[in-house]
């Protein structure tokens, strides 16, 4: 069943793709996109609900289905689902009806990277998932063909790809690691690496982190490391970007995890959780610089994701049941919310016809439910109650006081607060603020939002009202079985 699963997941968006390359007509392939959404959605679904048995183990044990994969492989679909709905509407926009069966097979391709990183079980086949994300979305970024979207795609993949060959050189050491204990050849597989962990030289384990983490950090968007993720999310399409943001860093991250639970295992963990609770501080000291001097709309998203991504650091840094369950119910939170916030951004802008925060303003006058829609998830992207992120944020800056991680704490506290006053300084200026009315008709080519652009919206805020007033007792069992995982031996 769990295997049938993985297949029904990964061969879904692999099925679209080829058929977007085969029919080459745009309304086919979003509908064939839009149906492998579906397809990989509630397979996932089920995995994750399966996968609390135990991990399971296929293809020679090259693919794994364990909890905090299959978490991860959730909020990838789940995201995937909503960017297929919003992009049906967003796309035609557009008007570029004869390259939209390329977009489409760019995108289902997109997302299938994301979903096999979740399940590799070997770090090599990992590194090489979390590579061709690189490779595909580069042409996802500058798909518009302006000279900012080029421009943002060289960035993304130079910066990335730097990135990810320093994480391959700590792939490469961490196998070295293992040599010793393992003999010259093994199966370099997350539970190999966690076993013989102890007999491993702690200094070369701990250089074998600091790679890692400086690698796959950058394509989390942490900082420094940051730099790319401002351009490619900002110039990308805003189904585009909402993947970017809402799946691929935390696929990413997932691999951070897995290595931290090596580090912890060979006796090195103060130093990396230090090392990577550090730049989770610091990622949210530049979110929130930026985010109150922001003039761009869908930069201020990226900043947002940037913060975002600190604070998910920041949890699993802190460690213990509190902290990894605040950082998974920050992923999946994280997740909804930002791709509400790119929708949103997206209809803001082609209704304008602007990025310019400068240039938005009186959002609710002629479209009050997307407004509104829009509007909640800015206030509950800072962490406001009574919405998912403040439950998991409040969960994290437990876990840190736990930790007696009370300086980390307390900079989270002080900036978060930051950002909270200037990322909706923002949105008050675009509601409203005085302004003269904006003649729609001629203000925008395109002053009519479909269905396809409003219902992935409210698919994306109901969600995160329901688990702002109530965590299921499951999720936190959930969460706890995946921290006392990553605390332990492996199978």
């Amino acid at each position: 069943m769990t295997g049938t699963l993985l297949l029904i997941v990964m061969l879904a968006p692999a099925a679209a793709a080829a058929g977007c390359l085969v029919f080459r007509t745009g309304r086919i392939a979003e509908m064939l996109n839009l149906a492998a959404s579906v397809v990989s959605f509630f397979a996932a679904l089920t995995l994750t609900v399966l996968s609390a048995t135990g991990p399971r183990y296929f293809w020679a044990d090259y693919v794994i289905a364990d909890m905090p994969g299959s978490w991860v492989l959730l909020c990838t679909a789940i995201v995937y689902l909503l960017a297929s709905i919003y992009a049906v509407g967003y796309m035609r926009m557009l008007r570029e009806d004869e390259r939209l069966w390329g977009f489409y097979a760019l995108f289902a391709l997109f997302a299938l990277t994301i979903l096999a990183s979740a399940v590799m079980n070997n770090a090599g086949l990992y590194w090489i998932a979390i590579e061709l994300t690189t490779l595909v979305s580069t042409f996802l970024v500058g798909f518009e063909r302006a000279a900012e979207s080029i421009e943002a795609a060289w960035k993304y993949i130079i910066i990335v790809s730097a990135g990810i060959s320093l994480a391959l050189l700590g792939t490469v050491l961490f196998y070295w690691s293992g040599s010793f204990v393992l003999g010259p050849t093994y199966d370099m597989t997350w539970s190999a690496l966690q076993t013989s962990a102890p007999r491993m030289n702690p200094d070369l384990v701990a250089l074998s982190f600091l790679l890692v983490l400086v690698g796959y950090g950058t394509k989390v968007g942490l900082a420094p490391m940051h730099t790319w993720l401002p351009d490619a999310h900002s110039e990308s399409p805003a189904p585009v970007s909402a993947m970017l943001s809402g799946a691929l860093l935390n696929g990413a991250m997932l691999g951070i995890v897995r290595y931290l639970a090596v580090a912890d295992a060979a006796g090195v963990g103060s130093l990396a959780r230090t090392t990577l609770i550090s730049l989770g501080v610091l990622s949210l000291l530049v979110g929130a610089l930026f985010i109150v001097r922001q003039r761009g709309i869908k930069r201020l998203m990226a900043y947002s994701s940037i913060e975002h991504m600190g604070v998910v650091a920041l949890g699993f840094g802190f460690g213990g049941q509190f902290g990894v369950a605040g950082a998974l119910y920050h992923m999946l939170n994280h997740s909804l919310n930002k791709s509400l916030m790119f929708f949103g951004a997206g209809n803001a802008m082609r209704t304008f016809g602007s990025k310019d925060i400068g240039a938005i303003h009186r959002m609710g006058d002629n479209y009050p439910i997307p407004a509104a829609l829009w509007l909640a998830g800015a206030v509950a992207i800072t962490g406001a109650p009574p919405f998912g992120l403040f439950l998991s944020e409040l969960v994290i800056l437990r876990a840190g006081m736990e930790q007696s991680r009370q300086w980390a704490v307390y900079a989270m506290l002080a900036l978060l607060i930051v950002i909270f006053i200037g990322f909706l300084n923002h949105f008050r200026r675009m509601y409203f603020a005085n302004g003269a009315p904006v003649e729609y008709a001629a203000a925008s080519l395109f002053p009519k939002l479909s269905a396809w652009c409003v219902v992935p919206m409210w698919f994306a805020v109901l969600p995160l009202v329901v688990l702002g007033l109530w965590w299921p007792d499951g999720l936190w069992k959930y969460f706890g079985e995946i921290a006392q995982g990553l605390a332990g031996a492996g199978p």
